[in-house]
């Protein structure tokens, strides 16, 4: 969890600082994405123990939470669907998703090298 939490800052933090050209609101949508893929992902993952079911969900989440906030605000006066934050949004999922399950191989990969090291040594 500790890792999630880092991952999630650095994340956001990149974003923020090197993307001064983007809007605000677009930066926004994307750091919801980071969130409800993150907690989708992990959620299924708990569940599963399934790396590839668990990205699927946290993209999903994110593409849910997306659609659901524009419904949202295409009900507001002056408001409309906005695809391009829908695109933010899953995006930020997608980024999220990918690199839990990277940082996740990267860990039982080590674990894996260091058994057969020790089996090599014996």
């Amino acid at each position: 969890m500790k890792k999630l939490i880092c991952v999630l800052f650095v994340v956001v933090t990149a974003v923020t600082a090197k993307s001064q050209a983007i809007e605000k609101d677009k930066q926004l949508h994307y750091a919801a994405g980071i969130l409800s893929g993150a907690v989708g992902y992990n959620f299924v993952y708990e569940k599963t123990k399934d790396k590839n079911k668990a990205l699927a969900a946290g993209v999903i989440t994110s593409i849910l939470a997306g659609v659901a906030k524009e419904t949202y605000d295409s009900t507001r006066p002056g408001n409309k669907f906005d695809t391009k934050d829908l695109a933010a949004t899953t995006l930020g999922g997608i980024t999220i998703s990918v690199t839990i399950k990277l940082f996740k191989n990267a860990k039982k990969s080590k674990k894996v090298r260091k058994r057969h090291l020790e089996l090599l040594v014996e």
